[in-house]
């Protein structure tokens, strides 16, 4: 079978490539990686025949040899690197990785707060072990991919607030992938500890017509009184897999703000969990994907409020085009004792071919009785009586389409406080959009 056949190459990668992993030599960093592949070898990739996966088939990932890509083909110059780089203002921190690589010398750490550490995970892992153990040694994975991202984890970046501290300036993980038919297994870590602040900004990008696959975890504690601000930015190539899994673990009176944007490859997919576990949290799930061709883009997401007084907000949209797929599956939990619960969760989709698709479905379960929360979720294709208006009001058809469209994502788009990273988001979806560049020159 494809499965079997996927799993056993990816043991056999392991076993080919594991010893050069950085902290092999640490005993519980590779008891950590040995337990994790064994999850793995014992599940193999999740089929269409679980709930989970229902709407999204992985066969086609599972039926490529991806192989992890030698250091020595990992390049990338300083004018590739300005191309992806956003000119934030007063951005001083920026990770590079290419085919999962650390790349130092076009990598940049301007001045940091005291105590407060920005690395390289793979120098972390070589180094000082200690600094992770805590974050890594005992999480079991969720799922196959999760399991497979902690058996080769071996870089990505390490993220550590003290504290009280807050770095002003983003920090910015660029994840590239140049060669073909490579795999990566990029793990974040990010730490904001007691009244802690930043802002992190993990983009995935690669080359369109370049077959690869990206799989990526991203764990981040926020502290009690911290807050935590994550862009995520899927910009893979358009023949390119990826797979990213989110978990989140807040404590009292935190504050979390997501935003996930997926714009590229063949098949994508990010799980994004949030444990609130502490009294006062505060929770934002911003979503924005759009797809056109044959992609397929999923979000599966997961809040739990596990103590009282929590509030959480979701909203995901969606535009899709030719014969494109989306699935959003978002799924609030509301614990026996979380009382004064306030979340609300919101899923709208604009379907602009005949030929488009679209699963949702926003799920609650209360098993408290003092709570406020609801749910929505719309399919649908431009409002004709709407643009019956606007033409009655001299605007061509196509332009009053675009517009709508493009009114349609911004609700999304408009939440990104980063104005560069907004603006880039913003070129982007018109480029994509059927009629985007009437917008720009009527703008």
């Amino acid at each position: 079978m494809i499965s079997d056949q996927a799993r056993n190459h990816f043991v056999s990668e392991f076993e080919r490539c594991s010893a050069s992993f950085a902290g092999s030599s640490t005993p519980w960093i590779e008891r950590m990686r040995r337990l994790a592949l064994e999850q793995f070898a014992a599940t193999g990739f999740p089929s269409p025949r679980e709930e989970e996966w229902k709407y999204t088939n992985v066969e086609p990932l599972a039926r490529r040899r991806f192989e992890v890509p030698p250091r020595s083909l990992a390049r990338i110059t300083a004018d590739q690197v300005a191309a992806l780089a956003f000119g934030l203002d007063g951005v001083e921190h920026l990770l590079v990785f290419v085919d999962g690589y650390y790349m130092p010398l076009v990598s940049k750490l301007g001045a940091l707060p005291g105590g407060t550490v920005i690395a390289s995970l793979g120098d972390v892992l070589a180094r000082e072990p200690w600094r992770v153990q805590p974050f890594l040694a005992g999480n079991a994975a969720d799922t196959p991919f999760a399991a497979l991202n902690t058996a080769f984890a071996a870089e990505g970046a390490f993220i550590h607030l003290p504290p009280g501290v807050a770095v002003d300036a983003p920090i910015h993980l660029l994840y590239l992938t140049a060669t073909a038919e490579a795999v990566t297994h990029p793990l974040t870590l990010v730490i904001a500890e007691q009244g802690a602040r930043a802002v992190v900004l993990e983009h995935h990008s690669g080359a369109d017509g370049t077959s690869y696959f990206t799989n990526a975890a991203t764990r981040v504690v926020v502290g009690a009184n911290a807050s935590v601000e994550h862009y995520k930015l899927q910009q893979e190539g358009d023949s390119a897999f990826h797979v990213a899994a989110i978990q989140v673990r807040q404590e009292r009176d935190s504050r979390y703000w997501s935003h996930s944007l997926a714009l590229g490859g063949a098949l994508a997919r990010t799980d994004i969990n949030a444990a609130l576990n502490g009294t006062g949290c505060e929770c934002t799930l911003n979503g924005l994907y759009v797809a056109g061709g044959d992609q397929l883009l999923d979000h599966h997401t997961r809040i739990e409020h596990a103590s009282p007084h929590g509030r959480s907000r979701e909203l995901y949209r969606g535009i899709l085009d030719g014969r494109a797929r989306g699935v959003f599956a978002g799924r609030v939990i509301v614990h026996k004792g979380a009382q004064k619960t306030d979340a609300h969760l919101a899923n709208h989709n604009l379907l602009l071919s005949p030929q488009a698709e679209v699963d949702t479905k926003p799920q609650l379960e209360i098993y408290a009785d003092d709570v406020k929360c609801g749910h929505g979720t719309t399919v649908g294709q431009l409002d004709e009586n709407v643009l019956f208006y606007l033409r009655s009001r001299g605007i061509p058809r196509d332009l009053a389409g675009a517009l709508l469209t493009y009114a349609f994502v911004h609700d999304v788009i408009g939440r990104i406080e980063l104005a560069p990273l907004r603006t880039r988001i913003e070129n982007i979806v018109l480029q994509r959009l059927p009629e985007g560049r009437l917008i720009r020159e009527h703008a």
